[in-house]
């Protein structure tokens, strides 16, 4: 049977344990931003905050072998992603010495291929797809994820621009804060579901209620006033507030918000399906020691599995001694047969994967720990999502105390949400 992931207070953020192993079945860590440290201090979480070593490399399979990831321009000229070709177009390409676009907006597969030649996109473009959220702005950066996508991404700018602006992006350091440096992950020792379980607590404490097993089924506007229509154990109860925040898919932003012209922008934004399959091994069965954050795989080496997260060697206290906890993720855009497929062969289909990558060939079946299924999992930058997005916010403006919010606006991955003082969306109103 499928193992589906139970909302509580963090909605699509659970940590589950069992047999002695704790794993996420929904973010597996978190960007310490300023925003998120000041509310995990907040809550009395300082002790149980846990930073990943921002050392630990990133892997690509590729070509029958784990490659690092180059995380910074450099990386790229001695990186053997590239051939010696692609190494000079990369240089050349990083530099922005391309053939300038007029277009509003760019795929991953067009800048690759423009900057690096055309094995840059399968090597390096390819498992930024992949496995990395490619932002909507002058530049991207690599960050580590899965995002279930293709080519066909939106992207904008250089190489370089794109650290430069990160760089500048760069705030003081608060020293009222845990001192973080730059490409750390975080968690706490309890899993990332201790901090809204910790933000729940600190609510009931101060008088505030919080509802469970309820379903919004209906939002409307009453004057200066929301109308909400949520489905109960007891029935259908309505409630009014002053404002609303929607930290709900896109398209079950459109359902409730199918009387805005935005509904159908929202609705446009596609989400493959994507299952994770949590499995434990001896580490007697593994080729090597686990040492990093975990390996993408681009489309076209032979592998199913879109990539996998080593969760014992990012976080300690994931597994017990002498084993090794994988997060794999499988299916996206590419594999939409994936839905299809029952539990077990999701899993024996990840297993035979790892047997070409991580695992002895010889190795017995793992301990399968989760198989989950999301139906429609992951947000997708298309060519055309930063006018959706225009059209949206455009909307949204004009609705007083109604706030958009959700990875659809600027990316995944668990960041702070900075208070905002207007109704609308973007990725300095977020909370995904």
């Amino acid at each position: 049977m499928w193992s589906k992931p139970v909302g509580g207070w963090g909605g699509a953020i659970v940590t589950r344990r069992a047999a002695g192993f704790q794993w996420e079945e929904g973010p597996n860590s978190f960007s310490p931003t300023p925003e998120l440290l000041a509310l995990a201090i907040a809550v009395g979480l300082r002790d149980e905050l846990m930073l990943a070593d921002r050392r630990l490399p990133r892997y690509v399979w590729w070509q029958g072998r784990l490659q690092a990831v180059p995380m910074a321009p450099p990386g790229l000229l001695t990186t053997g992603l590239l051939s010696p070709w692609g190494k000079l177009r990369a240089a050349i390409g990083a530099l922005g010495f391309v053939p300038p676009s007029f277009a509003a907006e760019e795929t991953v597969g067009g800048v690759f291929p423009a900057a690096f030649g055309a094995g840059g996109f399968g090597a390096v473009g390819g498992s930024l797809c992949v496995g990395g959220v490619c932002r909507r702005s002058r530049g991207f950066v690599p960050r580590g994820g899965i995002s279930a996508g293709g080519g066909h991404r939106g992207v904008g700018g250089g190489l370089v621009a794109g650290f430069a602006q990160a760089l500048r992006q760069r705030r003081a350091p608060d020293p009222q804060l845990p001192q973080t440096k730059p490409g750390e992950l975080g968690s706490f020792r309890e899993g990332i579901e201790a901090l809204p379980r910790a933000i729940a607590v600190d609510l009931a404490q101060r008088g505030g209620a919080i509802g469970l097993g309820q379903r919004l089924i209906r939002l409307e506007p009453l004057g200066d006033r929301w109308r909400a229509t949520l489905a109960t154990a007891e029935g259908e109860q309505t409630q009014e507030a002053r404002s609303v925040v929607l930290a709900v898919p896109a398209h079950g932003a459109a359902k409730l918000l199918a009387w805005l012209p935005a509904a159908a922008s929202l609705a446009a934004i596609p989400y493959p399906a994507v299952a994770c399959a949590v499995l434990a091994y001896p580490d007697g069965d593994l080729r090597q020691p686990l040492r990093g954050f975990g390996h993408l795989v681009p489309r076209g080496q032979g592998i199913r599995t879109l990539g996998t997260i080593w969760a014992s060697s990012l976080f300690p206290g994931r597994a017990p001694s002498g084993f090794s906890l994988l997060l794999n993720f499988i299916g996206g855009v590419t594999d939409s047969d994936l839905a299809a497929l029952p539990p077990d062969a999701i899993a024996a289909a990840v297993h035979r994967d790892l047997q070409q990558i991580l695992v002895k060939p010889t190795a017995p079946s793992p301990q399968v720990l989760a198989v989950n299924l999301w139906r429609q999992a992951i947000p997708q930058f298309t060519v055309g999502h930063r006018s959706r997005l225009a059209q949206v916010e455009a909307v949204v403006a004009g609705e007083p105390g109604l706030f958009l919010a959700g990875n659809y606006l600027g990316g995944g991955g668990l960041r702070g949400l900075r208070a905002p003082r207007s109704g609308g969306c973007g990725p300095s109103r977020r909370l995904s």
